[in-house]
């Protein structure tokens, strides 16, 4: 028998509150002909999960006594990155020492094993695989375990809905130094897409500008820059020298922020509205609908690819090859490591990177 650690709730409320560790067990000598036994390499926190614990998110995991709590419980997590160490007579897809990702939403990351059906997840190559593919190197516990959600929403955004033309074309982003944001530099810079990126005034500006555009960004802007008219004539400029427009905004921010960024947009472009970091409301002018047919529209990732699983594989295997390339540097993590013999319960790790994600992406490794 395997003993499973995991991390639940049998209500919402706030992480600090409800969240606790469940061990159970697990038959490892007898498991189905399709079922595979995984052990957790590192899970993340990201908003979504705690928003998922709060029950405040749309999509939530369902409460349940599988297992073995008392009351109806849920498990926390959906992002991961996993280890195969057992497989069922009839698996072919998988083989013990592969990594592997859950396939869908609301899994239950935050664990330490689990035994799940070959379906619910999918293969990504760990590093001695890549090696042996020709590849200089392999993708690390901090790139697999945060390659289902940030890395995806940022090419998605660049490339599923407008048609940007490489070379001329341009798209412009709020937030430009988040995660997201800074995957989607360098993704544009990958596709050949100029990026116009807006970022909060600060102390250390030309520092973090200098990093971004070490990144691939074409330009960077401040926030009030991005809400200057003055400034609009040196925007025009730039994209006049590609011969391009500012086709697509990406914006995570809302309030007169996202108002600035929708202004830039040439007729008929399109504001993808993914984040809303500033909790106002997004507000286009009535001018930009009429004048400009600028049209705003939500993206959520985990819907996308909830209805379309083939593309979320085309789309993990273009990131996996850019990573294995060295062409994507991922965002980094504050790490911590679970003892599972240790003091602290798992569900306490969490619970401190809960009130640590403001500092930045946190990552229990085990």
């Amino acid at each position: 028998m395997l003993t499973s650690q995991i991390v639940v709730y049998s209500q919402h409320g706030e992480p600090a509150d409800v969240l606790s560790t469940h061990s159970y067990e697990i038959d490892d000598s007898h498991i189905g002909d399709n079922e595979i036994i995984v052990k957790t390499l590192a899970a993340p926190v990201n908003p979504s999960d705690i928003n998922q614990i709060q029950g405040v998110y749309p999509s939530k995991p369902e409460k349940t006594t599988n297992f073995g709590t008392v009351e109806a419980s849920a498990p926390c997590g959906n992002e991961g990155l996993f280890e195969i160490i057992k497989v069922g007579s009839k698996v072919t897809d998988f083989s013990i020492g592969d990594w592997a990702i859950p396939a869908q939403v609301n899994f239950g990351t935050w664990r330490t094993h689990a035994l799940a059906n070959d379906s619910e997840f999918l293969k990504i190559p760990n590093p001695s695989q890549s090696k042996a593919n020709g590849k200089s190197t392999g993708l690390t516990i901090n790139q697999g375990a945060t390659i289902s959600v940030n890395p995806p929403t940022a090419l998605l955004m660049l490339t599923h809905y407008v048609k940007l033309i490489p070379g001329k074309d341009w798209f412009i982003q709020n937030g430009g130094n988040s995660a997201v944001g800074k995957y989607a530099i360098q993704i544009s810079k990958l596709l050949g897409f100029n990026s116009l990126s807006v970022i909060r005034d600060r102390p250390n500006l030309q520092e973090l500008k200098d990093e971004l555009t070490s990144l691939g960004a074409t330009k960077v802007i401040t926030e009030e820059e991005n809400g200057s008219k003055e400034f609009g004539p040196t925007i025009k400029g730039w994209t006049k020298e590609t011969g391009g427009e500012i086709k697509l905004a990406l914006n995570c921010v809302g309030g007169k922020n996202s108002t600035g960024v929708a202004r830039k947009l040439a007729n008929n472009g399109l504001m993808l509205t993914y984040g809303g970091m500033s909790f106002q409301p997004v507000i286009l002018p009535t001018s930009l609908h009429i004048f400009k047919n600028i049209t705003s529209a939500g993206f959520w990732v985990t819907q996308l690819l909830k209805q379309n699983p083939e593309l979320k594989v085309e789309t993990l295997n273009q990131i996996v090859e850019w990573y294995e390339d060295e062409k994507l540097i991922d965002a980094p993590s504050l790490q911590t490591k679970f003892d599972p013999n240790g003091d602290k319960p798992l569900h306490e790790l969490y619970q401190e990177a809960v009130i640590n994600s403001k500092q930045g992406k946190q990552l229990i490794t085990f």
